[in-house]
C-alpha cells in the first residue's frame, strides 16, 4: 500500500477538524451539565438537613438530576461517536478504504445525540425555572401574610 502524499494527509487533517470542533462543544456542554448536577446535589444536601425538609422540592431535584443524567449520557455518546467519525476519516485515508457509510452514521449519530442532550438540558432548565418561580410565589405569599397585600404597582417600584 503506497504512503499517502503530504497533500492528501493535510486534506484528511482538515476534514477531521469539523468533528473535533463538535467535540469541543460537547465537552463544554458536559462541563455545564456537571456544574448543574453539583448545584443540585448541594441543594439536595442542604434541604435534607433542614428541620422542615420539603419533600416536594427534593422530588423535583431528583427529577432534575435524572434529566441531567440523561443529558450527560447523550452528550458522552455524542462525543464517542464524534471521535469515531474522526478516527474513520484517518483510518479510511490511511488504508485507502471507502468508509463513507461508517463516517455518515457516526457523525449523524453524534449530531442526533447532541440534539437529545440539548433537549434534555432544556427540559431541566425549564423545570429549574419553574422551581424558582414557585419559590418566589411562596416568598411573596409569606410577605403578604406577614405585612398585608401590596398592590401590584408597588411591587414594581424597586
Amino acid at each position: 500500500m503506497p504512503a499517502p502524499t503530504l497533500d492528501a494527509a493535510a486534506h484528511v487533517v482538515q476534514l477531521a477538524l469539523t468533528p473535533i470542533f463538535l467535540l469541543a462543544g460537547i465537552a463544554t456542554m458536559l462541563s455545564v451539565f456537571t456544574a448543574r448536577l453539583g448545584r443540585i446535589a448541594d441543594r439536595a444536601y442542604r434541604l435534607s438537613h433542614e428541620p422542615k425538609c420539603r419533600r416536594d422540592e427534593l422530588a423535583r431535584l431528583r427529577l432534575r438530576s435524572r434529566i441531567l443524567d440523561s443529558a450527560v449520557l447523550f452528550a458522552a455518546t455524542s462525543g464517542a461517536l464524534t471521535c469515531l467519525a474522526a478516527l474513520t476519516l484517518f483510518l479510511g485515508a490511511l488504508r485507502q478504504v471507502e468508509w463513507g457509510t461508517v463516517l455518515f452514521t457516526a457523525f449523524g449519530g453524534a449530531l442526533i445525540f447532541a440534539i437529545a442532550a440539548l433537549a434534555a438540558f432544556s427540559a431541566e432548565t425549564i423545570l429549574s425555572g419553574r422551581t424558582v418561580r414557585d419559590e418566589v410565589d411562596d416568598a411573596t405569599d409569606a410577605l403578604d401574610d406577614r405585612f398585608g397585600s401590596v398592590p401590584a404597582d408597588e411591587h414594581r417600584s424597586g
